[in-house]
C-alpha cells in the first residue's frame, strides 16, 4: 500500500480546468403533467353541478325569506284591520244609541206594534227602480 497522504509524488494528477467565459449551470425544469381532456371536462361537469345545485338551496331560501316577509305584513295589515273594525263597531253602536234620541228631536215618534204601514204606489217611485 502506497503512502498518499503527504506524498506528492503519489498524488493523482490534478485536472486542468481551462478558462471558460462562461460557467455552467444546471436548472432543473418541472414540467407539469398536463390534464387529458376528458378528465377536464369531469371536473368542469362536477363544478357545474355543485353551483347548480347551491344556486337551487339559494333560491329556496330566498323565496322562504319572501314567503315570511310577506306573512309579516299580512299579520301586520290583519291587525289593523281588527282595530278598524273594533273602532267602526263602537261608532256603530254610539249611532244606533243616537239615533232614537236624534228622531225624537225632530218630532218623529215611533210606531206602535199593532198599526200598519200604508205606503201609497206611486208612479215616480217605480220608475227608479228599474
Amino acid at each position: 500500500m502506497a503512502y498518499t497522504r503527504g506524498n506528492l509524488a503519489v498524488q493523482p494528477k490534478r485536472k486542468e480546468e481551462a478558462d471558460r467565459l462562461y460557467r455552467e449551470k444546471t436548472k432543473v425544469v418541472t414540467r407539469r403533467m398536463v390534464l387529458p381532456l376528458q378528465e377536464k371536462l369531469l371536473y368542469m361537469l362536477t363544478l357545474g353541478v355543485f353551483v347548480l345545485v347551491a344556486a337551487t338551496l339559494i333560491w329556496r331560501y330566498v323565496h322562504i325569506y319572501d314567503l315570511n316577509l310577506q306573512a309579516q305584513r299580512l299579520d301586520a295589515q290583519i291587525s289593523s284591520t281588527k282595530k278598524d273594525i273594533a273602532t267602526f263597531q263602537m261608532e256603530k253602536q254610539t249611532l244606533e244609541q243616537s239615533v232614537a234620541q236624534r228622531a225624537a228631536e225632530l218630532g218623529y215618534t215611533k210606531p206602535s206594534e199593532d198599526s200598519t204601514i200604508y205606503v201609497p204606489l206611486n208612479s215616480t217611485a217605480t220608475k227608479g227602480d228599474h
